[in-house]
């Protein structure tokens, strides 16, 4: 067995370290959600968290690991007798980002049913994460149909199967912990609201820290046991003292003061919902706790905020999480000190108890903490300076909501939300042979295929006499997610103030629609003489906005030149993910400059996207009372489809999916 990292060998990483000791202390907290650039300690944090854990009593032989002094009555493996149990470690049970549905929550035991005609329940991963830790590294690229199983489950604090004939419900209470890298994309509504706190981790720039990292993770890799040996009294340290949280938390006072105070909290930042609250009364008295007090302080409420609020007040994917923090202390002070219960005098950080352990405001999680979302200089930074005529960067206008736009025909994608695609998870529509290794029977047409036979295969007990030939997979229709290429015309022509906001705001809006389907960007910019990626294939919309956000304008237009570009983008992409099919979206007024025939070159590159079938949007951003109609013109080059500005907000653009399909026909 490999030996994890020791939990107080980790360096820095302060707020990291106290939201998972939180967790520990009280798992109603509701868990973590880690983000931040790679190679910060995430994962090692979380995994070493494992073996701070208290032991658990768990009845002998129960595969739901319930507890011997309050069995689950709807337990599988019940009814219990009283007595037998058995004491173990907190299991840390990790959920691949691949994991099939099956694997998540169990299903029927076919080797069972086929064999001995028995119908067996094979447990899954949130019945061995239950009492336990659930542990899902990049968990913003989970499957949207495993996300919802999670927030089931979270919910309610239990699983319900029901599927291929069983029917069967078991406790599944764990402590989710997730890590992710915002530069891979953002997480649904629905699940970051689930995590209870968050935490944005970020490499130390201090050199002598920096130090300290490399000299601790050298001396771990040389001999892992005997490091760990190293700091095995701190370890035992911090675990007593979790259990002695653990024991003081029910003594825990949350007086009206500090209610009144997360109330207020919550109420000024516009946190959604009531769960805000709940969640920042848990942390604030599992601070108290982990301090060794009995009374909630001002303090613990302030840094329970830090933690609970972050990522409850995003709007939308563009908006950095993070809290004002002098909102944040002007709050707490206007409605902290009115209740003689409260038994604070102080609300400020240092005030009298302490943090036992709590991090400084000035290591605080900021604001801007998304490093990613910052534009870079290079290749894939500004645009080419284009001379004489450049403007700087327009602001981008209120995004709006947009109708779905989609690829025709049935793709077989990434699981998403945008086009029709023959998926592992999706609404079952047949059956077929399998093609290679089976991935998903379907049980009713393998039973189907076998029962003929069973007289001539000599069958005389209650299994079924099933052959290799026999067995049907599973053929299923749901969504996928596109890559959506951006093609931004940044030339003099789109360059005032007025019509490149209303651009930008579109553009944008379609960017919110791609985070929501679960799409790839991409985003290429043209002006002056040349073309740029601005921003490679992503998950990251966020980082395509960045990058949106700070174009400048100005200078020719080279049309030809962003469609080849973007022509050269497919190419590379469609390698690396040939499942995964494109959908371009041209932002221009039509119009072609520069160089030797630029309409003409302009209308042969076009020509290369209709001879690959790739599907496109012209968005027409041509403006005033006379229109040449050139975006038009070049959407027939592309076999695609144009819409202006206007349209794009409009009804009207449902009739641009059919429009594209029909030309694709």
């Amino acid at each position: 067995m490999t030996t994890p990292f020791p939990f107080t060998a980790v360096v820095g990483q302060d707020d990291l370290r106290l939201a998972l000791l939180l967790n520990a202390v009280s798992p109603a907290v509701g868990g973590v959600l880690v983000r931040g650039e790679k190679g910060t300690a995430k994962s090692t944090a979380v995994r070493a968290l494992s073996a701070l854990m208290p032991t658990l009593d768990v009845v002998s032989g129960c595969r739901f690991s319930c507890d011997p002094g309050s069995p689950d009555p709807g337990c599988p493996d019940g009814p219990h007798e009283p007595g037998a149990f058995e004491t173990r470690a907190a299991r840390m049970v990790e959920l691949p980002v691949g994991a099939s549905e099956d694997r998540l929550v169990g299903a029927l035991d076919i080797e069972r049913a086929l064999s001995e005609g028995v119908k067996a329940f094979e447990p899954g991963l949130l019945a061995a994460a239950h009492r336990g830790i659930l542990y899902v590294d990049e968990v913003n690229l989970l499957h949207d149909h495993l996300v919802d199983l999670l927030l089931d489950a979270a919910a309610m604090g239990a699983s319900y199967v029901e599927r291929e004939g069983v029917s069967v419900r078991h406790a599944a209470r764990f402590l989710l912990v997730g890590t992710m890298n915002p530069e891979e994309g953002e997480l649904r509504p629905q699940l970051l609201d689930r995590f209870g706190l968050t935490v944005e981790v970020a490499a130390s720039r201090e050199p002598d820290q920096r130090v300290e990292v490399v000299r601790r993770r050298l001396a771990y890799d040389d001999d892992p046991a005997g490091f760990a040996a190293r700091w095995a009294e701190e370890e035992a340290a911090v675990r007593a003292r979790i259990v002695a949280a653990r024991e003081l938390l029910p003594s825990v006072r949350l007086g009206d003061g500090a209610l009144r105070q997360i109330a207020a909290t919550c109420a000024a930042f516009e946190v959604d919902g009531m769960r805000a609250d709940i969640v920042m009364a848990r942390t604030a008295t599992a601070l108290a706790a982990w301090a060794g007090r009995t009374d909630v302080l001002a303090e613990d409420v302030r840094q329970a905020a830090l933690l609970a609020l972050p990522h409850r007040r995003r709007r939308n994917p563009f908006d950095a999480p993070g809290l004002d923090e002098d909102k944040l202390d002007e709050t707490l002070e206007e409605f902290g000190g009115s209740d003689d219960d409260d038994p604070d005098p102080d609300p400020g950080p240092d005030g009298p108890g302490g943090g036992g352990g709590q991090p400084e405001p000035d290591d605080a999680p900021e604001g801007d903490g998304d490093t990613a979302a910052r534009p870079e200089a290079g290749e894939s930074g500004q645009p080419q300076p284009s001379g004489a005529g450049e403007q700087s960067a327009a602001r981008a206008s209120e995004p709006f909501r947009t109708k779905v736009l989609s690829v025709p025909g049935i793709g077989e994608g990434a699981a998403g939300r945008r086009s029709r695609a023959r998926t592992e998870h999706g609404r079952t529509t047949g059956a077929r042979r399998p093609r290679g290794a089976l991935t998903k029977l379907h049980l009713a047409a393998t039973v189907q295929a076998a029962a003929p036979h069973q007289r001539a295969r000599g069958r005389s007990g209650p299994g079924l006499v099933v052959r290799r030939d026999d067995l049907r997979q599973a053929t299923r229709e749901g969504r996928e997610g596109n890559l959506v290429l951006f093609v931004v015309d940044a030339s003099g022509s789109m360059a005032a103030r007025q019509r490149m906001s209303a651009v930008k705001g579109a553009v944008l809006s379609l960017l919110l629609d791609a985070y929501q389907r679960r799409d790839k960007v991409g985003l290429v910019t043209f002006r002056g003489t040349a073309a740029d990626l601005a921003l490679p294939p992503t998950s990251s919309v966020d980082a395509a906005a960045a990058r949106l956000e700070t174009l400048p304008t100005g200078g020719r237009t080279p049309l030809a030149a962003g469609l080849l570009r973007a022509h050269d983008v497919l190419r590379v992409e469609r390698l690396r993910d040939p499942a995964r099919r494109p959908l371009v979206v041209l932002v221009t007024d039509g119009r072609a400059t520069g160089g030797p025939e630029p309409v003409a070159l302009a209308g042969r590159a076009a020509r290369l996207f209709a001879a690959d079938g790739v599907a496109s949007v012209v968005v027409d951003c041509e403006s005033g009372p006379v229109r040449l109609g050139l975006a038009g013109q070049l959407a027939g080059e592309l076999g695609g489809t144009a819409v202006t500005l206007d349209e794009l907000r409009a009804d009207s653009i449902a009739g641009l999916v059919k429009d594209v399909q029909r030309r694709a026909a």
